[in-house]
Formats: structure tokens, C-alpha cells, sequence
């Protein structure tokens, strides 16, 4: 790959990206064409034909609009200018002053030292942009100007000269004085701006300063309020332990019942033909094997008990050996609780 290529996004030199920023913001508040110029610049009275017109920024004003201004200017006649309308790219509009005088050069009659020249910017497309280029013979405005205005100095006014559809500036003469002058507002708007910026920066600050003191008084008072709440916070969170502790003690009750009690009720609950050999408990759940001279009573009694749920036998009653005596082997469920 090329060198050069590998600077080269989209098309455009990144290299040339920090010449045409400022560009940007150079054409923002110092070109002919900028919106901050067409509100700040310096009224000029302009003569053209012995008719005095107000302007500002090129621009021309409602008749009358200044009685009075510090900068005047002198519309040359059409004889004396070299008009010339130039399609240019878009890309030289960045560095358009050295492309305009690379033209001049190029295509003025006059000696170098003898040629003042401006341009106004006519028109603009997504390609290209149009400049009206005014060349003039400096001999020749100074002679204009001693004959028709009788004056010798060049920076006592300023030269303008008639493009199609709009006035173009000279430079080389008494635009200076417009310059400063717009500069120095420029400098006094920025100021302005720059202390309103300041003072509301300053306004933010003092109120999240009073936002901030009012959250430090509100944080020490819940603070205050935390640390004497704290003991009823304890006693609170003892209650609400010993709550758990009685319901998961409640629980375990439920779920495993005391085997003296069910011992106890299987003793009221059975003749005295009748013993259990075998005792087991899991939770709500018993098995007992035991004998009994009619087993199926037993199973009949202990069904008809309501602190059993369910009576069932998981094996078949035998008898045991030549004797009177069954044997049988008994599940039982437990009723639940009331919950109430």
C-alpha cells in the first residue's frame, strides 16, 4: 500500500483533518459569508454614482438604515474592474484565499505589485462552489480616487466593487478599520458571552452547593434518627427471630410428632388381646407389626380414630403358627394440624 494512501478515509486526508477544522471555525466568525459577521460587522456608507447606500457584511440595509458610520467606501466603476466567475471544488474551500491569488496571478493584466483584487461567494453546490473575482489596477483606483474623490490616501476608505448580484471588497485600502473595529465587537460579544457562561456556571454551582449542604443536614439528621431508633430496631429484630424460631419449632412439631404421645394413644386404643411388637415414626407416618387375637378388629378400631387419616396394611394378616394369634402389620397417617 501507498504511504500516502494509508491516510486516505472515505476519500478525505486525514492529514488535512486539523487544517480544515479550523477552517470551520475561522469561516464561522471571520468569513464574508459567516452569520456572526452579518450581526456584527461595522455599517459601511458606500458611494456609487453619487448615491450613498448603507451596508453591512456586503449585505445591502433598508435606505436610511445609518445616518452615520465610522467606515465609508467608494463603489468603483465597472470600466475599472476585471470580473471573473470561477467554478471551483469544494475541496479548496479550506485554503480558497490561496486558490483565489494562485487565479490572480494567473489572470491578471496588471503588474503584481499593481494588482488589488477581492471575490464574493455566489453560489454553492454539493461539488463545487462559485467565486465572483474583482481585479483591479491599483494605479488606476488611486487615480479614480484623486480625480473623483479628491483624495491620496489608500486606507482612507474603502474600495468596493459591483459583481453580478452583490459587492465585492478590494482589499489593500481602508477595510482594515472595519476589521478591527468588527473584531474588537467580536472580542467584547465573546466576553459577554464568556461571563454569562460564567455566571451561570457559578449560579449551578451555588445551587448544587445549597443542594449539597441541604443533603448534609438531612444525612446527619437520619443519621441522628438511625442512632436513636436503634434500640427498637434491636428489640424489633429480636421479636421477628423469636417469631421464626416459635413457627420453625411449630414446624418440626408437625412434622415430627412425639412418639410417647402416639404410644400412648395406640395403648388406650388396643384390647388387651392385642400388643405391638414393632414401633416406627417418620414424620406424620407410623408403622407398627404386632399381634392380636382378631387383627382385623384392631385395623377396624384404629381406622375409626380421628387423630388417624389413613389406616392401611401393607402386608396381609396371618396366623401365627396352630395358634389363635394374628399377626398384622399396620401404616397409619397422622391428621394435620389445624393451621388456625
Amino acid at each position: 500500500m501507498n504511504n500516502d494512501q494509508q491516510w486516505y478515509l472515505f476519500g478525505y486526508d486525514m492529514r488535512q483533518l486539523g487544517r480544515h477544522w479550523l477552517a470551520a471555525w475561522r469561516d464561522l466568525f471571520l468569513g464574508l459569508d459567516s452569520p456572526v459577521r452579518r450581526h456584527l460587522d461595522e455599517v459601511v456608507l458606500v458611494e456609487r454614482e453619487g448615491a450613498v447606500r448603507a451596508y453591512q457584511s456586503g449585505e445591502p440595509l433598508p435606505e436610511r438604515a445609518a445616518a452615520s458610520s465610522a467606515c465609508t467606501g467608494v463603489c468603483l466603476p465597472d470600466e475599472l474592474v476585471l470580473h471573473k466567475r470561477l467554478s471551483l471544488p469544494q475541496a479548496v474551500e479550506s485554503d480558497l484565499q490561496t486558490a483565489l491569488a494562485i487565479e490572480v496571478a494567473a489572470n491578471s493584466p496588471f503588474a503584481a505589485d499593481d494588482t488589488a483584487w477581492g471575490w464574493r461567494l455566489a453560489a454553492r453546490s454539493e461539488q463545487t462552489i462559485a467565486v465572483d473575482l474583482a481585479i483591479v489596477a491599483r494605479s488606476a483606483v488611486m487615480s479614480f480616487l484623486g480625480r473623483e474623490h479628491n483624495s491620496r490616501e489608500a486606507t482612507s476608505q474603502e474600495i468596493w466593487a459591483a459583481v453580478p448580484g452583490a459587492m465585492a471588497v478590494i482589499n489593500g485600502f481602508g477595510e482594515g478599520r472595519r476589521e478591527a473595529l468588527y473584531r474588537r465587537r467580536l472580542g467584547r460579544v465573546g466576553m459577554m458571552l464568556g461571563a454569562c457562561l460564567l455566571l451561570v456556571l457559578a449560579l449551578a454551582g451555588v445551587y448544587a452547593g445549597g443542594k449539597q449542604f441541604e443533603l448534609a443536614r438531612v444525612s446527619a439528621l437520619a443519621t441522628e434518627r438511625s442512632r436513636a431508633a436503634g434500640d427498637v430496631t434491636a428489640l424489633r429484630e429480636a421479636i421477628a427471630d423469636a417469631n421464626r424460631q416459635i413457627l420453625a419449632a411449630r414446624e418440626l412439631i408437625a412434622r415430627y410428632p412425639n412418639p410417647h404421645e402416639e404410644l400412648a394413644r395406640l395403648t388406650r386404643l388396643l384390647d388387651d388381646d392385642a400388643w405391638v411388637a414393632h414401633f416406627s415414626a417418620n414424620g406424620p407416618d407410623l408403622r407398627i407389626r404386632g399381634r392380636a387375637g382378631d387383627a382385623a378388629a384392631v385395623m377396624q378400631t384404629l381406622s375409626a380414630e380421628k387423630a388417624y387419616s389413613e389406616v392401611t396394611a401393607p402386608q396381609a394378616i396371618s396366623r401365627v403358627g396352630n395358634s389363635e394369634v394374628e399377626q398384622f402389620y399396620l401404616d397409619i397417617r397422622l391428621e394435620e394440624p389445624d393451621a388456625s
